[in-house]
């Protein structure tokens, strides 16, 4: 399914899970509210972010809830390489990401080409394509800026 429009949580989180016919409890908002406030969060993040506003909250508890905003795309998953997966609100948009090799860190890109030309593979196969993932890798430039000032290191083998 191709959802057209970018959301990005600004209206009140109850009022969205009801308008998509999701039952409004404390852990489904916590855990809404956890990946609205921290983009590209892990499960493990949600769990602590919602534990600390709500209490107690079971780490299955939270991969349930992330299962069913994901399944009604409140909620995107993203499964870099080498990485736990990763939760955002931004959803919708066809936008991508930026990784860094050296310290882990990832940023939204938008697409380079448009809206989503990234769904017309050159030769589909006889798929109905429904989404793309499009990942850069790299050096972010806080590593960049760290590398050039980090003296090289000197062998102390004799």
């Amino acid at each position: 399914m191709i959802y057209s429009r970018c959301f990005v949580m600004t209206a009140d989180p109850a009022e969205l899970l009801r308008q998509r016919g999701i039952q409004v409890t404390a852990q489904r908002l916590a855990v809404l509210r956890a990946v609205s406030g921290q983009p590209h969060i892990t499960a493990d993040g949600v769990a602590e972010a919602a534990r600390a506003e709500i209490g107690a909250i079971s780490l299955q508890a939270v991969y349930d809830a992330l299962g069913v905003l994901v399944a009604e795309a409140l909620i995107r998953r993203i499964e870099p390489a080498g990485s736990p997966a990763r939760y955002e609100d931004r959803v919708g948009d066809n936008h991508h990401h930026l990784i860094c090799r050296s310290c882990g860190r990832l940023v939204d890109v938008d697409c380079a080409a448009g809206s989503a030309p990234c769904l017309t593979a050159a030769d589909g196969k006889g798929y109905e394509i429904d989404e793309a993932e499009v990942v850069y890798w790299g050096r972010c430039p806080d590593c960049l800026a760290q590398a050039t000032t980090t003296p090289p290191q000197r062998s102390t083998s004799r």
